[in-house]
C-alpha cells in the first residue's frame, strides 16, 4: 500500500485549505492590528506560519504538490527579504526530503519491474531512504558485480496523485498565488502539467541519463552517474559519493565555493544541449551534488535527476536566442525589435518601445555585459520588483510579449538557474561561458 494519500477527495481538500488557511490567518492578523500590535509584527508571523503550512502541506503529500513547491524554491531569491524570509527555511527541506514510503511497498514495487529475482542483482538494499523526491524515493544499494548503487523507485500512485494535485493547483492558482506574492503562479502550473508525464516515465529518465553520462564521460567538472537497470517504476544508477547538494552552498559556502560550483553549474547548462541535445530543465539544489577534492578543497558538480529535460529540435540551443541575446547586449534597438518579430516573440500588428523592450530584458542581458558577473539575491530582487512594477514604463513590455513554445522550458530553466546563480551569491565569467556554448551569441567573423 503506498503511503501517497490515494483519496482524491482528500488531497483536494488539503491543498484548497491553503489559501483558506491564509486568509483566516490574515483576518486575525487584522484583528492583532486594531489591537495594537506592529504591523511589521504581524505580517511575519503570518508568513511564518503560511510558510510553514504550505511547504509542508506539499512535503506530506508529494506528487504535483511537491514538484511545485521545488519549483517555487529556485524563485526564492526574487522575493523581497521581508516575505523570503520565513520561506527560506521550509523552501530547502522541501528540496531534500519527504517521508519515506514503507518498506514493504519498495520490495513489491521491485519485484514487479526486475523480476522475483531481482535480490541475485541487487544483493543489498538500505531498509531506509537516503532521499526522497515528488514522485520517488531512492535507497542505497549494492550490485551484484560490487558497484554501489542508487535505487529510486516510484511511488504506487504517483502518476495520479501527480496529475491530479497539478489539476487541483491550476483550479486554485489565483489563490495559492497569494501565498507567494510576486510570482506568477499559473504559467508555472502550466508546464509543470506538460512535462509531467515525461518525469513519470523512467525509461525516458534513463535515455536521457544515459546521453549525458556519454557526453561527460571524461569532463573534468562534471559527474553524471551511469544508468545499470531501469524498469516501468525502478531506476537504478550508479551511486554518487557526496557529503551535501548545492543547498549546504547556499547555506553555509565560502566564497571560494560558491563561485566554483556557480561556474561549474552555467557551464554544464550550457554547454548539456550541444553535447547531448537535451536541456537538463529541473536547476533546484537538490539535483546538484558537491564532490569536494582528497584536499576537501571545491572539486567536481554532480549532476541528478533526469526526468525534467528539454528534447530540442536542433542539437544545441537555437541559434537566434544567443544572436538576440547578443544584439539586446549591444543595445541595437532596432535589430532586437526586429530578430524579436521573427522569432515570434512580438506577434504581427504588436508595436513595442524599442528602449522600454531592452530596459526590460535587463535581467537576461546584464550579466553578459561584463567579463565576470556577480550574481545576488539583492540583483535578482531588484530586477524581480522593477519587471513586475505595473507603475514601472517597462511593465507594460511584458503584456505585449509572447513565449513560442519551443523557448518555454528554456525560458523556465534560464530563469531557474539564475535565481540559483543569485541564491549561490556566485561570481561567473558568464560572458565567457556563453561565447564558447550557446550557439549565435559570439560576433560574427
Amino acid at each position: 500500500m503506498s503511503d501517497l494519500p490515494r483519496n482524491a477527495a482528500r488531497r483536494t481538500a488539503r491543498l484548497a485549505a491553503l489559501p483558506l488557511g491564509y486568509a483566516g490567518r490574515s483576518a486575525l492578523g487584522l484583528g492583532k492590528r486594531l489591537g495594537g500590535k506592529p504591523a511589521e509584527a504581524v505580517m511575519t508571523d503570518i508568513q511564518q506560519r503560511t510558510a510553514e503550512q504550505l511547504f509542508r502541506t506539499l512535503g506530506e503529500l508529494k506528487g504535483g504538490a511537491m514538484k511545485f513547491g521545488q519549483a517555487l524554491s529556485v524563485l526564492e531569491a526574487a522575493l523581497p527579504d521581508e516575505v523570503a524570509g520565513p520561506y527560506r527555511d521550509q523552501l530547502t527541506k522541501l528540496q531534500d526530503s519527504a517521508p519515506p514510503m514503507p518498506t514493504q511497498t519498495v520490495r513489491e514495487v521491485l519485484a514487479r519491474d526486475l523480476g522475483e529475482d531481482w535480490r541475485e542483482r541487487l544483493v543489498w538494499l538500505d531498509g531506509g531512504p537516503s532521499a526522497a523526491a515528488s514522485i520517488g524515493q531512492v535507497h542505497k544499494g549494492r550490485w551484484h558485480d560490487g558497484r554501489e548503487v542508487a535505487v529510486k523507485v516510484q511511488y504506487p500512485g504517483a502518476g495520479d496523485a501527480l496529475r491530479s494535485d497539478l489539476r487541483q493547483l491550476a483550479r486554485l492558482a489565483r489563490t495559492v498565488g497569494s501565498l507567494v506574492p510576486g510570482v506568477d503562479i499559473k504559467p508555472l502550473i502550466a508546464e509543470l502539467q506538460a512535462r509531467a508525464e515525461d518525469e513519470l516515465d523512467y525509461h525516458l529518465e534513463a535515455a536521457a541519463q544515459t546521453a549525458f553520462h556519454e557526453a561527460f564521460r571524461d569532463d573534468p567538472g562534471i559527474v553524471v552517474p551511469a544508468v545499470v537497470e531501469v524498469g516501468a517504476a525502478v531506476l537504478v544508477t550508479e551511486w554518487l559519493e557526496s557529503p551535501a547538494s548545492l543547498a549546504t552552498i547556499i547555506a553555509d559556502g565560502t566564497q571560494e565555493e560558491r563561485d566554483h560550483y556557480g561556474e561549474l553549474l552555467v557551464r554544464f547548462l550550457f554547454s548539456g544541449p550541444a553535447r547531448t541535445g537535451m536541456l537538463h530543465a529541473d536547476p533546484h539544489p537538490g539535483n546538484f551534488r558537491i564532490i569536494p577534492d582528497a584536499a576537501g578543497r571545491p572539486g567536481q558538480l554532480g549532476v541528478l535527476d533526469f526526468g525534467a529535460v528539454a528534447r530540442l529540435p536542433t542539437r544545441g540551443l537555437p541559434e537566434a536566442m544567443g544572436r538576440l541575446i547578443r544584439i539586446a547586449s549591444d543595445e541595437d534597438e532596432d535589430q532586437l525589435v526586429e530578430g524579436l518579430r521573427a522569432e515570434g516573440f512580438i506577434k504581427d500588428g504588436i508595436t513595442v518601445d524599442p528602449h522600454l523592450l531592452l530596459e526590460y530584458l535587463g535581467p537576461f542581458v546584464e550579466p553578459t555585459q561584463v567579463e565576470r558577473f556577480r550574481f545576488s539575491r539583492e540583483w535578482m530582487r531588484t530586477q524581480f520588483a522593477r519587471i513586475n512594477d505595473p507603475r514601472a514604463p517597462s511593465y507594460t513590455v511584458a503584456m505585449k510579449l509572447n513565449l513560442p513554445p519551443a523557448y518555454l522550458l528554456i525560458h523556465r530553466t534560464w530563469l531557474g538557474g539564475v535565481g540559483l546563480l543569485s541564491q549561490l551569491e556566485a561570481e561567473a565569467p558568464f560572458r565567457a561561458i556563453l561565447t564558447d556554448y550557446l550557439p549565435g551569441f559570439a560576433e560574427p567573423v
